[in-house]
């Protein structure tokens, strides 16, 4: 029902004589209600993401109802994508076949609203900002008692602000609301439901935090074990503080780009799932757990002397997640420098400087994982039957070429790890240099293995996660420790 309808539908119905609560038309709010996220937010969001930042200040300065309409018209939303409360909305359904009349009350703007009405086709009227009145708290109370009466309406909502609507509300329905407010409502209102379905907010942050990915950082280590200096409990101490250095800043940026990327990952079969994406977390509260984890993470790497490198990291991550992930190649050749500064800050954390040959070797071999990871995207949009991922700058005409690069780089690497064996080999560090050249076809089999999965299609996840949970990866990566070992350990026993 168009927006200019409300008032002639809305004024129809006042309180109701009886008492009965099911015959009282229900208003139901729209942020953190119908839909576990603020559409505002959301908006919010997507404009950065997208770069469109143009009068926004000045709609700000306008008051909170024009800065809502600026936005919505700054930002597209797909509304079938959007995380909907489906307990309540269930309930919604049922109600409306029972002949219960449903209107959506919303501080969110009225083309926001209206697209979202339009698309789940419960209600029959919507009220909402509409640029020049921030319908919200008291604001809502107001207009919705001029239009049912007061007592006239029951009213469906989560947060404390909704208290000033519920004063003014007949009966009362709350949905993921904060205890105190539950029990205020509880001891002034009758409350026809209470729904609380949302995960708790920690789990929730620690599954944002993508603690698995972590592993990735213990490339850092790298340095400590090339400069054979495993007995060294200073170099261990500037490793772990650049570990967790990297891993705090590493979180802060899976946090950013999951913010900016959350309309694209409600598309995907996967990244649907996660905790922004789903609605198990509060986007506000994702922006705050940014800032906080990209705090500590800086201080971190002061408190081990690669605040440089650690900053220099945090700015190419915020790069890529803004816009650089778009650009074809650059993507991939930004992606290997944020693996291969793990190595080189570890090795300025520990004191111990890497080889250029280690640094030519991980460019290499970080450049074919970037390459798995992109190939793997486009082969699961194909499958789905779509051409493109979103916010990426390929499609899937360009699989063929982008494995071509990415299995060369891997041979490439494995070329240059030969180059490093015998240079290593060379320095007379080891009794029995013939024992690492061992670790060269070991390593050139795993990545071979690694994008025949990728052709055959069983590479279905970031490939350091693969490899962390493929046995053969393990076996591979046990039996070149062992060489290494058995290399080194020989030359104790030669003294």
């Amino acid at each position: 029902m168009p927006v200019t309808a409300i008032a002639a539908v809305s004024q129809e119905a006042g309180p109701v004589p009886d008492g009965s609560s099911a015959m009282l038309p229900l208003c139901v709010d729209l942020d953190g209600t119908l839909v576990r996220t603020d559409m505002l937010e959301e908006g919010l969001l997507v404009a950065v993401a997208r770069l469109r930042l143009g009068g926004l200040v000045g709609a700000l300065l306008a008051g909170r109802a024009a800065f809502k309409r600026q936005v919505a018209r700054a930002a597209a939303f797909d509304p079938a994508s959007l995380p909907y409360n489906e307990d309540l909305l269930a309930w919604l359904r049922e109600e409306r076949a029972a002949g219960r009349r449903l209107v959506l009350a919303t501080a969110a703007d009225e083309t926001v609203a209206q697209r979202i009405a339009d698309h789940l086709g419960l209600f029959e009227a919507v009220i909402a900002s509409d640029g020049i009145r921030n319908v919200k708290a008291a604001v809502k109370g107001a207009a919705l008692a001029e239009r049912f009466g007061a007592g006239g309406f029951a009213y469906a909502g989560n947060a404390r602000s909704d208290l000033a609507v519920w004063q003014v509300a007949g009966t009362a329905v709350l949905v993921d609301a904060p205890a105190a407010v539950v029990a205020q409502v509880r001891a002034e209102r009758t409350v026809e439901r209470v729904f609380a379905t949302r995960p708790p907010a920690l789990l929730a942050m620690l599954e944002a935090m993508r603690p698995h990915q972590w592993v990735k950082n213990l490339l850092v280590f790298v340095p400590v074990f090339t400069a054979h200096a495993v007995g060294d409990l200073a170099s261990w101490v500037g490793g772990v503080l650049a570990f967790l250095a990297f891993c705090a800043t590493a979180s802060s940026i899976y946090i950013v780009n999951d913010l900016l990327d959350v309309q694209a990952d409600r598309a995907h079969d996967r990244k649907r799932l996660r905790p922004f994406a789903r609605g198990a977390l509060p986007l506000s509260q994702g922006v705050a757990l940014a800032a906080g984890l990209m705090l500590l993470g800086l201080a971190l790497a002061a408190s081990c002397g690669i605040a440089v490198v650690v900053g220099a990291y945090l700015l190419m991550s915020v790069a890529y997640s803004v816009h650089l992930k778009e650009q074809p190649l650059v993507d991939v050749f930004l992606l290997m420098l944020l693996y291969t500064i793990r190595i080189f800050g570890g090795g300025e954390a520990t004191g111990h400087s890497l080889s250029l040959w280690l640094l030519a070797f991980s460019v290499f071999f970080f450049l074919s994982l970037a390459f798995i990871k992109r190939v793997e995207e486009l082969q699961r949009a194909e499958a789905a039957g779509r051409r493109r991922v979103a916010r990426r700058g390929y499609t899937t005409g360009d699989i063929a070429i982008l494995q071509t690069f990415g299995v060369a780089a891997a041979f490439i690497s494995a070329l240059t790890l030969a180059l490093f064996v015998q240079a290593e080999a060379s320095a007379q560090r080891y009794a029995a240099p013939l024992l690492l050249w061992g670790i060269v076809p070991l390593l050139l089999f795993w990545q071979c293995r690694m994008w025949l999965s990728v052709a055959r299609r069983y590479m279905h996840h970031d490939p350091i996660i693969y490899a962390v949970r493929d046995w053969v990866s393990w076996l591979t990566g046990g039996v070149m420790v062992l060489l290494l070992y058995a290399a080194k350990s020989l030359v104790v026993l030669a003294h």
